[in-house]
């Protein structure tokens, strides 16, 4: 399994890399950052004729980097149980 990013937040090498640990998987930053605006001249496009289909969109995708996990089990598991704690605190007491 493979996340696939896009948006501001993508451009962060940091949150990206984090992302990553926290999710055991690879995650994949393409070169156009703004797919939503691009996919919407996509479809612009697909609308007047310059793509014959939608499958001619995905030949398009690029490959800036791959985010691979880099935390060990152990370490990822016990920072998910910190975040469990945490939210944990948080949520309502029952009336009980």
């Amino acid at each position: 399994t493979v996340l696939r990013v896009d948006g501001g937040m993508s451009a962060s090498d940091y949150t990206m890399q984090r992302l990553a640990d926290l999710l055991g998987a690879p995650v994949d930053r393409p070169v156009v950052q703004e797919t939503t605006a691009l996919g919407a001249a996509y479809l612009a496009g697909l609308g007047c004729g310059l793509f014959p289909a939608p499958e001619a969109f995905a030949a398009r995708w690029r490959l800036d980097r791959r985010f691979t996990p880099q935390m060990s089990e152990a370490a990822r598991a016990a920072r998910l149980a910190a975040w469990d704690a945490a939210i944990a605190c948080l949520a309502p007491k029952s009336a009980t």
